[in-house]
């Protein structure tokens, strides 16, 4: 998300509107995350999910509640290293960052964008496959992808996309 100003204004829907109203906003801000995760994945998929979370955290109290007294911070990396973003989750707040971070708690590093839509979407969220396919590899924590994993299905769950 933008600016501290941005996301201050963002946060204040919620009190003002019902929940409800702050997903339906979320849904029109979120049309090309919601394009991603009903059709084919691209690499812009990460940088989407990432905002589209950081957005539904600001406008759904429900939703921000899956990181109240959450502090992690995670690397997403594709295998070549082109690809990269990193999100911080401290004192109920997330921040998206587009590049790198050196600091992580978990690294998770994918060998293409399906590799990653097939690990964070799965039903079964069975990492010990995709890190057997080569798809996946998992440095730090891997009980911080479990959460990634659940707030991730839960957005798009939020958002419609079953």
């Amino acid at each position: 998300m933008a600016s501290k100003l941005k996301r201050s204004l963002l946060r204040l829907i919620p009190y003002l509107f019902s929940d409800r109203a702050g997903l339906f906003i979320a849904k029109l801000w979120t049309k090309r995350l919601r394009e991603e995760l009903y059709g084919r994945v691209t690499d812009k998929f990460l940088e989407l999910l990432l905002k589209g979370m950081d957005l539904a955290f600001c406008l759904s109290k429900r939703y921000r509640k899956n990181i109240k007294d959450f502090e992690g911070r995670y690397l997403f990396r594709t295998a070549d290293h082109l690809v990269a973003a990193a999100a911080t989750f401290k004192s109920g707040d997330m921040e998206v960052h587009e590049e790198a971070i050196d600091d992580w708690d978990v690294r998770i590093t994918f060998k293409d964008a399906p590799a990653l839509n097939a690990f964070i979407f799965s039903t079964d969220q069975d990492i010990l496959d995709s890190i057997l396919a080569n798809d996946v590899e998992v440095d730090g924590n891997l009980n911080y992808v479990y959460k990634f994993g659940f707030m991730a299905r839960d957005l798009g769950h939020r958002l419609g996309v079953e």
